[in-house]
């Protein structure tokens, strides 16, 4: 594993956790371990497309590029299949007050009468790359199988901004919670849900609520959790002044940058949690030991590992059988969350527009 762990690395979290890397991925990880056929005609689309490496350009450049869901149309063209997204009622785009200013939020809302059950879902890409269009996938497939509505929150991006920037995280829960009706939402059953980078900053939200004394989310949906600096690839070091993290990256210790530093009491009375993770994922190890971490803690927390899959692999449910299977999985485990929550919560801590301080050790 240690072998496959380096390689996908090298790939992935080297360049902001996006996700395929093409070449380097498809082949050492299908020499190191089992890639599901699905998966592998995905990786190979993407290859088809000519990424470019991510940490060989600017930031602003690697925006542009080549993303999961561009190697999904591919694949779903080259099959033959509609590319059209999943059918929700209602998708719009608004702005929230934050820290810094507005923060840009897209609102996916399930047919049916509300007010709905709300899932806050922060994006992957490192903290670096994606945006509010890169995981919509995610974000509809989430809306219908919880039968919810998903708020998307955009945040600001390393390495301009690095930490704590992405704050606006907890600012954007605070928002959506304190004012869940705007959004025919029910302020009492609110989950905060994101991959990779995004999961990272789903559960730091779930720190600082209890941090700040604040109404926690009522479930943490974790896939493929950013919690850890224990990096080694050359890439990911030679790329390491940009990141999220900034310069001083390899020493920082602090929980709500790195969660897996956590301490058991910061842990202990953190929402339930699912923590889903992908076999051929460098960031697999990280996200099980946080999960055991949770358990240790006296969090109820769910894992479910998906065989043959790689990093990014959550929204590709419409050509890979296991992303079904992983969406379904999530929606069950928010739907009984939301069924399970108080009639009502209160005490939200902050007004959603200061970053809070990082937590004292």
């Amino acid at each position: 594993m240690l072998g496959l762990k380096k390689a996908v690395g090298m790939s992935v979290l080297a360049l902001g956790m996006l996700g395929l890397s093409g070449t380097a991925l498809a082949k050492d990880a299908a020499a190191a371990a089992q890639v599901a056929p699905q998966m592998q005609v995905i990786l190979e689309a993407h290859k088809s497309l000519k990424p470019v490496l991510p940490h060989t350009v600017s930031p602003k450049e690697a925006r542009k590029g080549v993303t999961a869901a561009d190697a999904v149309k591919k694949t779903l063209k080259d099959q033959g299949k509609p590319v059209a997204p999943k059918a929700v009622a209602k998708v719009e785009d608004k702005e929230l007050k934050g820290p810094a200013g507005d923060i840009p939020v897209r609102v996916y809302t399930p047919e049916g009468v509300g007010p709905f059950p709300v899932v806050v879902h922060f994006h992957g890409g490192g903290f670096v790359l994606a945006d509010l269009g890169t995981h919509d996938a995610s974000a509809r497939a989430l809306a219908n199988q919880a039968k919810a509505v998903v708020v998307r929150v955009e945040y600001r991006h390393a390495q301009k901004n690095p930490y704590p920037a992405a704050a606006d995280a907890t600012a954007a829960f605070q928002y959506v919670q304190k004012n869940a009706k705007e959004f025919n939402g029910d302020g009492s059953k609110v989950a905060a849900a994101g991959e990779s980078a995004g999961a990272h900053l789903a559960t730091v939200v779930s720190m600082r609520q209890k941090q700040g004394g604040g109404a926690l989310p009522v479930y943490q949906l974790l896939v493929y959790p950013f919690v850890s600096n224990d990096v080694s690839t050359p890439s990911h070091q030679a790329n390491g002044q940009g990141n999220y993290l900034g310069k001083d990256w390899a020493k920082n210790k602090d929980p709500n940058a790195l969660p897996l530093n956590a301490s058991k009491a910061q842990l202990s009375s953190l929402p339930p949690a699912m923590v889903l993770t992908a076999e051929l994922d460098p960031l697999k190890d990280e996200s099980q030991q946080y999960a055991k971490n949770l358990k240790a803690a006296g969090v109820k927390v769910d894992v479910k590992n998906y065989a043959g899959v790689t990093h990014e692999f959550f929204g590709m449910a419409p050509v890979l059988d296991v992303a079904k299977t992983a969406q379904a999985d999530a929606g069950m485990a928010l739907r009984k969350a939301f069924k399970a929550a108080p009639a009502a919560q209160t005490g939200v801590g902050g007004s959603g527009m200061t970053e809070p301080e990082p937590a004292k050790e």
